[in-house]
């Protein structure tokens, strides 16, 4: 069986590396290894991401499936004030961001293992940002924007990254049908970087998502796109 960057425990051969790249006009060193999301450098979706996020003065917010921590690590550099938790399910990508947090003399954010939003639970975040697992499917993807808005404080902020060709307009689509509102930020270089903000008056979600308006809204945007991703 293949293994994924969203194994639980990778058994791919450590192969240690280490990446410098300099991001919003600041270098950052990163430490990768086998088995791990882009290992050989930040990819250009995640790159997009962080070029282009609305970074909090303070407050809490979660990198959800974080891998080896670029978009954390970034933020919590930008957001002294802020409050960063870190979530992947996969341990060895939790144990780099750790070690990355460290190197680049984080001391305002957090990496723990888990998966989804289970390390949140209870907890409200004024931002949410992810890169999220799109081979492991549409099912897993739509879910976290489901489970984001349910995190969010009101005025709270989704901005997610998914490539053109693998299911970003239906993502966006989805988190239209969630959030009632989605708008793109940046495209570039294959991506798209979609925001989604929780309003006071928001769209359906907890128990009106079994209504026959939701799940019309909810099948138009699984139709939209296909391929294995989002």
């Amino acid at each position: 069986m293949s293994e994924h960057y969203f194994s639980a425990q990778p058994q791919a051969a450590r192969r240690p590396r280490t990446v410098t790249v300099a991001l919003r006009g600041r270098e950052y060193v990163f430490v990768t290894d086998a088995g791990v999301f882009s290992r050989g450098r930040v990819d250009k979706g995640t790159r997009l991401l962080i070029e282009h996020l609305p970074l909090p003065a303070a407050g809490p917010v979660l990198d959800l499936g974080c891998g080896y921590g670029p978009v954390g690590v970034v933020v919590a550099a930008e957001s002294p004030a802020a409050r960063v938790l870190m979530v992947d399910v996969n341990e060895r990508a939790v144990a780099l961001a750790r070690e990355n947090l460290a190197r680049n003399g984080i001391g305002n954010a957090s990496a723990v293992v888990g998966d989804g939003f289970g390390p949140a639970a209870g907890r409200k975040f004024s931002l949410i940002v992810s890169n999220p697992p799109i081979r492991a499917g549409k099912r897993v993807v739509y879910r976290w924007v489901e489970e984001a808005y349910r995190h969010l404080e009101p005025g709270g902020r989704l901005l997610m990254v998914a490539r053109t060709s693998q299911g970003a307009r239906s993502l966006a689509q989805h988190m239209a049908a969630v959030f009632g509102n989605v708008r793109e930020v940046a495209k570039g270089g294959g991506y798209r970087v979609l925001e989604a903000v929780r309003e006071e008056q928001g769209a359906p979600v907890g128990e009106e998502a079994d209504s026959p308006a939701w799940n019309e809204a909810r099948g138009q945007a699984r139709e939209g796109e296909g391929g294995p991703a989002v």
